[in-house]
């Protein structure tokens, strides 16, 4: 007989996580935002420049180069939650989002003081599943608005989902993209494939799976680990059917050995 943990993870529905945008007329603001914030944030240009030397860049396009970083003096972050919660939820989500702390000069603390991290555990709309804004893009948001969404986490969610889901989410607030968005993984996915796969299982239309999952971010326009990482905490698990290979994407279901080394040499701790 299977325990009463080994039956709740059984039930609980695979969500998708989508990196909340900032609608386009604040593109340029918030690279200006990132780049106060972490002058380390600016697109190193002068790459663009010698692979296409007779191209201009549109201001907005070059909004979008930007990293969204915190800064290498380290990230220090207030929490607070759009609806109530029970003193004891907080404090486990709280504690899955400082795993990152292990390794890096990181920290989360409650606040219902202006918080910048505002965490809504409600369902704001069909199949919007978990969702945070880019790193200092929260500083984007109006303060009445939630910058990260755990769509119905209680003290019931497995633990495996708080590390899966809250330790990810917390890396978009760190500034991590999605790992899978990576040229070398998502040039051998199999595009019509991937977006029947994604509208049939996510309920996505044809434009998300095109945002979320095929829309390839070039390595010269990141600050990254020197390779794809298919374990990453920040990589979806892609199956093998949608790709050419024929073999799985495995994706991350914790912090791994890459994250934490990357994690340490964005924000280092201090010596």
């Amino acid at each position: 007989m299977k325990s009463k943990k080994a039956k709740a993870e059984e039930i609980i529905p695979f969500k998708p996580c989508s990196i909340r945008l900032l609608p386009e007329n604040q593109w340029v603001e918030a690279a200006a935002t990132a780049v106060k914030q972490n002058p380390m944030n600016r697109p190193a240009i002068h790459q663009f420049m010698r692979a296409l030397p007779n191209e201009v860049m549109p201001l907005g396009r070059l909004a979008v180069l930007h990293t969204k970083y915190w800064g290498v003096k380290g990230v220090k972050l207030t929490v607070g939650f759009m609806e109530t919660a029970s003193a004891t939820l907080k404090k486990r989500i709280l504690s899955h989002m400082n795993a990152w702390s292990k390794y890096a000069n990181v920290k989360f603390v409650l606040s219902t003081t202006s918080p910048q991290v505002r965490i809504s555990l409600s369902t704001p709309a069909p199949n919007d599943g978990y969702w945070s804004y880019l790193g200092t893009d929260i500083l984007q948001i109006k303060p009445s608005e939630p910058t990260m969404n755990l769509d119905s986490f209680t003290m019931s969610t497995p633990e495996s989902e708080y590390k899966r889901v809250v330790r990810h989410e917390t890396g978009h607030t760190l500034g991590f993209p999605h790992e899978h968005v990576r040229a070398e993984i998502v040039n051998g996915i199999d595009r019509e494939k991937a977006i029947a796969y994604f509208m049939r299982t996510q309920g996505w239309t044809r434009e998300d799976v095109i945002n979320q999952v095929l829309k390839a971010i070039p390595g010269s326009a990141l600050n990254a680990t020197t390779e794809a990482d298919q374990h990453s905490i920040m990589c979806y698990d892609l199956p093998a059917d949608i790709m050419k290979s024929g073999k799985a994407v495995p994706g991350g279901i914790d912090i791994d050995a890459l994250d934490k080394k990357f994690v340490s040499s964005i924000y280092p701790k201090k010596k």
